[in-house]
């Protein structure tokens, strides 16, 4: 994982007890989002501010052993504080799926590419369509490919 920084809980009191159970159980618990039923994998990177360690739980959106983050903060008008920390040290960024902990080469998609992961993303998580429609800026979509 990441060396030499604390870990800085999110502010946020769902995502910080979810990211607690999810990796208190080593993947067993926690596993959704909230009452969906829908799973989530925990991103971990180096907060851009901070550089302590940050941790945010995102739709799991998994195909060919690649995964797509995806920047919606629900349909709000500005990226989520995750994608600005991702962009500041695409380095250290690490992905947690169920038990799976391990470290990952970020890109943001754009074109083609990004329309294919976009469309994989609704399929996973159908409110994304949604978040999209409420903002006028282009959510992004990061592909994170284990290394």
């Amino acid at each position: 994982m990441i060396d030499g920084s604390e870990y800085l809980p999110s502010t946020y009191d769902w995502v910080r007890e979810q990211v607690d159970n999810y990796e208190g159980s080593n993947g067993r618990e926690g596993t959704t989002l909230r009452d969906t039923g829908l799973p989530v994998i925990i991103i971990t990177m180096r907060g851009r501010k901070s550089r302590k360690i940050r941790k945010s739980p995102v739709m799991r959106v998994e195909y060919a052993h690649q995964y797509a983050l995806v920047a919606s903060k629900g349909g709000s008008d500005h990226h989520p504080d995750w994608y600005y920390n991702l962009l500041s040290d695409p380095t250290e960024v690490y992905i947690q799926d169920g038990a799976n902990k391990f470290p990952v080469t970020i890109r943001e998609l754009s074109g083609d590419e990004r329309t294919i992961w976009w469309n994989r993303a609704v399929t996973a998580y159908s409110p994304y369509a949604d978040y999209q429609s409420k903002t006028t800026r282009l959510i992004p979509v990061i592909l994170a490919t284990p290394h």
